[in-house]
């Protein structure tokens, strides 16, 4: 099975850091954050790994080169505009689905940090499963959540029940873009039509899960990291 991890985002949220380093490289625990992910990918059992990229995107090739030292082949996405999460995927679906046999892959945002084990995720789509979630609870800056977690199945809330967030972390099956053209766009859509459908499945995780998103985050993570 073949790992994602989503680097092409821009981090404007976190200037004036990410002028000259791409957010992928800020360290939290004297340790790139995509390395975090990348060190857990390779302790899951996954050797295989594309990585997309936009800004900056050369610092990003030069600090993990073709990923041996990690344990890792990593394959490069390399895009000139950030194409958001369905574009940046839809790229690098040929790098994903090469040697894959149609299977499902793993798809990890690299502004994340988490002790979840990705292992878990190895046999997590299945049968007609277009998506898989990794849902958790709902973070200060993000208190309304985003979907519902029904027995297993992942769908849109209804009037007046409680959301989980979604955590950056899912399973894909190549077939939930089958059709869907080129070009920037958000997966969101494609995820709500498969929810529609009752082919979104997922989980709940109720460990250590940090959304990177802002300065004051990234340091209230290197204080935890370092303590």
């Amino acid at each position: 099975m073949k790992a994602m991890v989503l680097a092409a985002g821009k981090g404007e949220r976190m200037l004036p850091l990410t002028a000259t380093t791409p957010k992928p490289l800020l360290e939290a625990g004297g340790k790139a954050l995509i390395i975090h992910q990348l060190e857990k990918l390779a302790a899951a059992g996954f050797t295989d790994v594309v990585i997309n990229h936009a800004w900056l995107g050369e610092q990003v090739e030069s600090a993990l080169g073709n990923g041996s030292d990690l344990g890792l082949s990593i394959r490069w996405s390399r895009e000139s505009e950030p194409l958001e999460t369905a574009g940046g995927i839809i790229q690098a679906l040929p790098l994903l689905l090469e040697k894959a046999d149609g299977q499902p892959f793993v798809c990890v945002n690299s502004d994340i940090w988490t002790n979840f084990d990705f292992g878990r995720l190895q046999d997590a789509c299945t049968d007609d499963c277009l998506a898989y979630l990794v849902l958790v609870d709902n973070p200060a800056h993000h208190p309304e959540g985003d979907f519902v977690l029904d027995g297993g199945c992942v769908r849109q809330a209804g009037p007046g029940e409680s959301r989980h967030t979604y955590s950056g972390i899912a399973v894909y099956h190549p077939d939930l873009f089958a059709g869907v053209p080129a070009g920037k766009q958000s997966v969101v859509p494609l995820l709500k039509q498969a929810m529609a459908a009752g082919r979104v499945r997922g989980e709940y995780f109720d460990g250590q899960w940090f959304d990177i998103g802002t300065p004051q985050r990234l340091q209230e993570l290197d204080d935890l990291l370092s303590a």
